[in-house]
């Protein structure tokens, strides 16, 4: 998040990295998250690279409203920080956080 309390690409990306340890910490979120994206547990790092991987991320997890709300809740941040990070990620325009 910037000094307007409006996140940039840098600050939407560690949102998104922070989603992808908080999947990671549990065995079934991140099994779920690599069926529906198709990445097998071998290829995560070098999909982690590839553009559009942070924004599926946080895709995966606005998309589920109670696994958001566990995010959130883990990382600090209200559910629209969360939204407006997502928006970054996927073209979306700057967004205020609160």
């Amino acid at each position: 998040m910037n000094k307007t309390g409006k996140y940039n690409r840098k600050a939407a990306e560690a949102v998104a990295i922070q989603a992808l340890g908080f999947l990671a910490q549990d065995g079934e979120r991140l099994g779920r998250f690599l069926a529906l994206s198709g990445v097998g547990p071998e290829d995560i790092r070098s999909a982690a690279s590839q553009p559009g991987f942070l924004s599926g991320v946080l895709d995966h997890i606005v998309g589920d409203e109670s696994l958001l709300v566990a995010f959130a809740e883990h990382a600090g941040l209200a559910p629209p920080q969360v939204a407006a990070a997502h928006s970054i990620l996927s073209g979306g325009r700057q967004w205020d956080s609160a």
